[in-house]
């Protein structure tokens, strides 16, 4: 993979495709308000002010399991950010690093400088305030300190330190640039990129209250096509199947919806017969199945 086919995404916003993007995602709303703050404020000190007034590397962190919505979250900051900016514009670009990581031995170094110091200010360079997605950065940034682990532990260190140099060049070179990265595996991560993370924000497996929400909110979009579905979405006994559902990821919350439509073949055939009692079944299921092996997966039928 060269350099630019790790470009996975390059839009400007606001865009309709992202209109809905942060508010599919249901997490505690201090969560939101964190974040966009601190994308806001970076910014606009690092416009203002050197690098050495603010120590600020324009990179956030996002942590958490898998499916906790990580990496739609920052998708969705780059569409609330615009309107905030001075021409209400912002950039997204988004990046899939793990063909890099994969080069042939030696070339990793390389490439990610070529990729973070000049590949992507290019793309960014009208001066767009941009948010750079690096998903899943521990494939980028793994702890030199477990390089003795892996099959290739100079190359390891190599492209981890071209990471952090990338950073510390960006930091005062393209204060327009706002790295977002997200990472399941936070004790994978070099203790030096963590330092130059200006924040470090956990997204957390929704509670019960969050798949209450999580589950009335599938409804209620699958209610355009099947309209009983609405109804379905206040009904009181939907905060028992969210109960049994809490510390499920969100994204199989969303997904037991459907999972329950494949318990009868009337609701195959007419899904908008789909009852509480279906969805309490398949919850118990797959909370079951959560017990068993102790962790989050789905139950089979």
């Amino acid at each position: 993979m060269n350099v630019a086919e790790t470009v996975t995404n390059n839009v400007v916003l606001p865009h309709a495709r992202y209109a809905r993007t942060w508010d599919s995602i249901i997490v505690d709303q201090r969560i939101k308000d964190r974040l966009l703050r601190w994308a806001v404020l970076s910014l606009r000190l690092r416009g203002q002010l050197p690098f050495e007034a603010t120590a600020l590397h324009g990179l956030m962190l996002l942590y958490g399991p898998p499916g906790t919505g990580k990496t739609t979250l920052a998708r969705g900051l780059a569409q609330q950010l615009a309107p905030a900016m001075a021409k209400g514009k912002a950039r997204l670009i988004e990046l899939n690093p793990h063909g890099l990581m994969s080069a042939e031995h030696g070339k990793s170094q390389q490439k990610v400088t070529d990729l973070l110091t000049a590949h992507i200010p290019a793309l960014a360079d009208d001066g767009l305030p941009t948010v750079v997605l690096l998903d899943e950065v521990e494939s980028m940034a793994v702890a030199r300190s477990e390089a003795s682990l892996s099959a290739n532990p100079a190359d390891v260190h190599r492209a981890t330190d071209a990471v952090l140099t990338a950073l510390d060049d960006n930091a005062a070179q393209y204060p327009h640039l706002l790295v977002v990265a997200t990472s399941n595996f936070t004790g994978a991560l070099d203790t030096a990129f963590l330092s130059r993370a200006d924040v470090v924000i956990e997204v957390p497996p929704p509670d019960a209250e969050a798949a209450l929400a999580i589950l009335a909110s599938t409804l209620r979009d699958m209610a355009s096509a099947f309209p009983a579905l609405g109804d379905l979405a206040d009904d009181p006994g939907l905060k028992g199947v969210a109960s049994l559902l809490a510390g499920i990821d969100g994204r199989q919350i969303r997904k037991s919806v459907t999972e329950a439509m494949t318990g009868r073949l009337e609701t195959v055939q007419r899904p908008d017969r789909l009852t509480v009692d279906d969805l309490r079944r398949t919850a118990e299921r797959i909370a079951s199945a959560r017990r068993t092996t102790g962790k989050e997966s789905r139950a089979a039928f």
